[in-house]
């Protein structure tokens, strides 16, 4: 099923899950805390539903270094939007000047 579909669009889909089994219980702080654990954990099974294909799909194009790189870059982007949308956080110029770098550091990863 998964073989016909890119890696990066099943990490992006994983982070999307990922974003919200990890930070999602932050607006219902009144939720008993092993009420949360269970959520999230039920919210990472389909986490790792897309990760793990992504992973072993997108190895066959990349390496592990790479594959990190991509996802750590999609997470930043995922968690970008999330604080936006659904924390209503602000995204501050500082957080641009580092994710910059970050991205300084995708191109050294994948430079020849």
């Amino acid at each position: 099923m998964f073989k016909y579909i890119s890696p990066i669009v099943l990490l992006l889909i994983s982070n999307i899950f990922m974003t919200f089994a990890w930070y999602g219980h932050l607006k219902h702080r009144s939720m008993p805390l092993l009420i949360v654990i269970l959520v999230s954990w039920g919210i990472a099974f389909f986490e790792y539903c897309f990760q793990v294909p992504a992973n072993r799909i997108g190895y066959s194009v990349y390496n592990a270094a790479q594959l990190k790189t991509i996802q750590e870059v999609i997470t930043l982007t995922v968690f970008s939007v999330f604080s936006v949308m659904y924390l209503k956080e602000e995204f501050r110029w500082n957080y641009l000047v580092g994710f910059l770098f970050i991205i300084l550091a995708v191109f050294f990863i994948f430079k020849k």
